[in-house]
């Protein structure tokens, strides 16, 4: 009697993303031959905006970071080559509601953080710019990920920005912003999204960086309603979950 053949799953073992997520099933080759560059707001000796949770501190670069690490991770799953230019070797993806400050995170490859803002975002896209001269003619793009801090009582919904004078920018922002418009419609549908796309070519990452960047925005820290977005861990991956449809619409359309 014949026997089924074992299904080959591969799988790719990346102490970066945590005890728990360091094996990464790899469930396809959807995005293979592209770059990704990612990078979390802030890290190492700034933590960004700092949210109020009761008496719990909500640091934007530990939000950010975990946001970050897990679309790393969905990235790889379907097969892209990715950078975090932020990276937190101790940290991993986590699932806790409460994510403390630390200040341990490095630069790509190894570099300490400095806390001047300019020299912080010169490294990142230094960093950036040197893979992308070495990936020359492939498909890449730069996504980079923070949280807002506005008054206690207004909420937001993620929003984007891209260079002006970036059409492959633009369509990436615009290809994300749909996902995101589709699944609050699915999810959320008596809440209207409200999310927008925009051009903001003061931004130093996006104005410096050599492959098209998307400056994404995904909450206000400071209100209790957007918290939520982040305290869940699973809001975090779904965050993560549509930032990467809109990234694989946009290398499909490309």
């Amino acid at each position: 009697m014949a026997t089924a053949k074992k299904k080959l799953i591969l799988t790719e073992t990346l102490a970066i993303m945590g005890p728990r997520y360091a094996k990464i099933p790899i469930l396809d080759g959807q995005l293979s031959g592209t770059v990704y560059y990612l990078a979390s707001g802030h890290g190492g000796p700034d933590p960004g905006a700092i949210g109020l949770y009761g008496t719990k501190r909500l640091p934007e670069d530990e939000y950010a970071y975990d946001v970050t690490i897990r679309l790393a991770r969905t990235l790889i799953q379907h097969g892209a080559t990715v950078y975090m230019i932020v990276q937190d070797r101790n940290d991993g993806i986590r699932d806790a509601a409460v994510l403390p400050i630390d200040y341990d995170e490095v630069a790509y490859p190894n570099l300490t953080i400095p806390l001047n803002q300019t020299k912080r975002l010169n490294q990142t896209t230094t960093a950036v710019n040197g893979r992308f001269a070495r990936h020359k003619g492939k498909y890449q793009r730069f996504v980079t990920i923070h949280v807002d801090s506005r008054s206690k009582g207004e909420t937001t919904d993620v929003f984007f920005y891209h260079h002006p004078e970036s059409r492959a920018g633009l369509n990436l922002a615009r290809h994300i912003h749909k996902k995101f418009q589709a699944n609050y419609k699915r999810y959320q549908p008596s809440r209207p999204y409200l999310g927008r796309v925009s051009s903001r070519g003061s931004l130093y990452v996006v104005k410096n960086s050599h492959p098209p960047t998307v400056f994404i925005e995904l909450g206000n820290i400071q209100n209790q309603q957007d918290q939520r977005r982040f305290l869940l861990a699973e809001n975090r991956q779904a965050l993560a979950n549509w930032m990467y449809q809109g990234m694989l619409a946009d290398y499909q359309t490309r």
